[in-house]
């Protein structure tokens, strides 16, 4: 009877201790490629911390305290200490306006860029250029070149636009690389004269963190984008997609969108930035997609076009949240929304996306506004 309860007792220690097995799992199942999407009022800051905490953070919005005070708000809600990659994708106010202003309150340990801006005779880029000069003679900088291959630890991540040159060969081990894209058959080309050149200049990455892939290419426009992609999709499909250039109609062709593929695009709008009808009815129309969240309601997409306002970070008027809160895709609300300000004004607090990436490809998605999350499976 004595060994019997021995063994009884062993066993039960057997079973309530877990092997080193079980805990090397549970302490890297859990790991995510967390991306978050920060406010800027239509321009563009987004943070990526890899599951070792190492940071990217992507552009840096716009100048003055508003936008730098957002990004180090989030940088804190991170747990960041240092930004150990920063990625210029351009050089346009809302891109780099507060690059030189964080420098001063953050390390940043390596810059990325696509080269001088072909905008060198304007006042503002000149101005910018300059001090970004003084910033890389301290900071090791690196000019970008399609194919680049970025030390961003756990991912894959891999430049295939910089300075109006795509990425001209298959992106290895990117489901659907290198196939034919058929939609090049019907691509509409369209004036860009009036289009700011830099745009077209865009440095952008693809980033795999085993099966899930994002990709991110500033406001690489509607032209640009056809070299990507014609005659061959070159870099393949996609889960997550940050819609180009903020939504507006300037970019995201559906000879682009629809070869990638994505299951879900966040965009970087503001409410009378982006938000173009034809990318709503591209993203719509795209084939797989599940999903669209935004940084702001868009008064151009209406209730016709925008997500439901659990996914929509930032709505800024009471009687608008009300009209459109809860309701069904398509409906229409008992009253129109309020005509909205002229611009992009200030608001506070600000509110963020947060994308929470698993190697399984499976992803979650939280508004910081109301904590809403919503679970993505993989791909089969």
């Amino acid at each position: 009877m004595l060994h019997r309860r021995i063994f009884l007792l062993l066993t039960l220690a057997l079973c309530l201790v877990p092997s080193a097995a079980a805990i090397a799992h549970g302490q890297t199942a859990g790991k995510t490629l967390d991306i978050y999407f920060i406010d800027t009022e239509g321009g563009q800051a987004t943070l990526y911390v890899s599951p070792s905490g190492q940071t990217l953070l992507v552009d840096t919005g716009n100048s003055g305290e508003r936008d730098l005070n957002r990004i180090l708000d989030v940088l804190t809600t991170a747990g960041v200490k240092q930004i150990d990659h920063m990625w210029l994708t351009h050089y346009h106010g809302d891109h780099f306006g507060s690059m030189v202003d964080l420098s001063k309150r953050i390390a940043i340990k390596q810059l990325y860029d696509h080269g001088p801006s072909i905008e060198g005779d304007r006042p503002r880029v000149a101005a910018f250029q300059k001090v970004y000069a003084e910033l890389y003679a301290k900071i090791p900088r690196s000019v970008v070149k399609p194919g680049d291959q970025i030390a961003f630890t756990g991912t894959d991540m891999t430049a295939v636009m910089s300075d109006g040159n795509p990425l001209t060969r298959p992106l290895a081990k990117a489901p659907g690389a290198g196939r034919p894209n058929p939609l090049c058959a019907t691509f509409a080309a369209r004036d860009e004269s009036t289009v700011d050149p830099d745009n077209h200049q865009s440095a952008g990455f693809v980033m795999a963190y085993g099966r899930f892939r994002t990709i991110n290419l500033g406001d690489l426009t509607w032209s640009r984008e056809y070299t990507l992609m014609c005659p061959n999709n070159n870099i393949g499909t996609f889960d997550l997609y940050l819609t180009n250039h903020h939504g507006l109609d300037q970019s995201g062709s559906p000879a682009f969108v629809h070869a990638i593929q994505p299951r879900v695009a966040v965009m970087n709008n503001g409410t009378r930035k982006g938000g173009a009808v034809q990318t709503y009815q591209t993203l719509e129309s795209s084939p797989g997609f599940d999903d669209l969240w935004q940084l702001h309601w868009s008064y151009a997409g209406g209730v016709e076009h925008n997500p439901p306002a659990l996914q929509i970070a930032n709505i800024d008027e009471p009687d608008q949240l009300a009209a459109i809160i809860g309701m069904a895709s398509g409906a229409q609300p008992a009253v129109a929304p309020p005509a909205g300000p002229a611009g992009n004004a200030a608001h506070s607090p600000a509110h963020y996306l947060k994308v929470s990436a698993r190697t399984d490809g499976s992803f979650t998605v939280t508004n910081s506004r109301n904590g809403y999350s919503k679970s993505y499976a993989a791909r089969p």
